[in-house]
């Protein structure tokens, strides 16, 4: 089979299983069971697809069509210009969350100290820490399998960065300037109606936000408080509909010169508070 008749294949078997963006990852799901580029593709369509690829990307299409997500499948994602490792131990890293980063960036200045909480794959604080080497980043997890890939990601980006295993704040020590989270923000009862890729593989632990949703929001507005320099920043990735609540919740904590960021969707994403000391 050449490779254009391998990508046709490919579209065809998603198509018939629901699969979202079908031809497209069809395509990505060729290029990773192949290991050639597009332009290669392109200039050599009627290539045969040895047998080794054809039975890889086979699988990789059994898999998909499952609604595994295509990242868990290839095992990479794409953020702010970095490709990080992902698993099922891990949220997948999306483009929303960029948004927290390059508000982090516009904070933060030589020497500063921040934190990452529920840092998961890791891709903020080595996002920053790429952009902002002259800082200084902690990220914490209470998973440990998802600390082992922050791990594998920090060696593969070559950062230094300290990672701990915290139940947000309980091994966590010192002063930060900055202290910023995508914690978990999914109400309880909105998981079951979720995609099925993330409803059925994404860590339920790093989507379950507790019954309203609101609950991490309140612990780290509380608990950040003893962890903030005077004048540190707190600032937090939030849900669509979560502005105006996380920021009731940020001001209840004595946290001034509340902003809410919004996406390139034109929906809140982030809230950012300055805690006075």
């Amino acid at each position: 089979m050449t490779l254009r008749e391998a990508c046709q294949y490919g579209k065809e078997r998603l198509k018939e299983a629901d699969v979202p963006d079908a031809e497209w990852d069809a395509w990505l799901l060729l290029e990773y069971a192949g290991g050639f580029t597009r332009s290669h593709y392109y200039a050599y369509p009627e290539e045969p697809l040895t047998e080794e690829a054809w039975q890889r990307f086979r699988e990789a299409l059994k898999m998909r069509s499952r609604r595994i997500p295509l990242q868990y499948i290839t095992g990479v994602q794409e953020f702010m210009g970095h490709t990080f490792q992902v698993n099922e131990h891990v949220l997948i890293p999306r483009q929303d969350t960029e948004l927290l980063v390059e508000e982090a960036l516009r904070f933060l200045k030589p020497g500063m100290k921040f934190l990452d909480l529920c840092t998961g794959s890791g891709c903020i604080l080595l996002s920053i820490l790429a952009e902002c080497p002259h800082v200084t980043g902690v990220g914490a997890d209470i998973s440990a399998e998802a600390l082992k890939t922050a791990e594998q990601n920090r060696k593969h980006l070559d950062q230094k960065a300290v990672l701990l295993e915290s139940d947000l704040f309980e091994k966590i020590e010192g002063l930060f300037d900055l202290i910023v989270s995508n914690p978990p923000y999914i109400p309880r009862g909105e998981i079951a109606g979720l995609m099925e890729e993330v409803r059925d593989y994404e860590p339920v632990s790093a989507l379950d936000g507790h019954e309203d949703g609101l609950y991490f929001y309140r612990r780290i507005a509380e608990e950040s408080r003893s962890r903030l320099k005077a004048g540190g920043g707190l600032y937090l990735e939030i849900g669509y509909n979560q502005g105006m609540e996380v920021s009731q919740i940020l001001k209840e904590q004595g946290f001034v010169q509340l902003e809410v960021k919004k996406d390139l969707a034109g929906l809140d994403r982030v809230v950012k508070g300055i805690y006075p000391g």
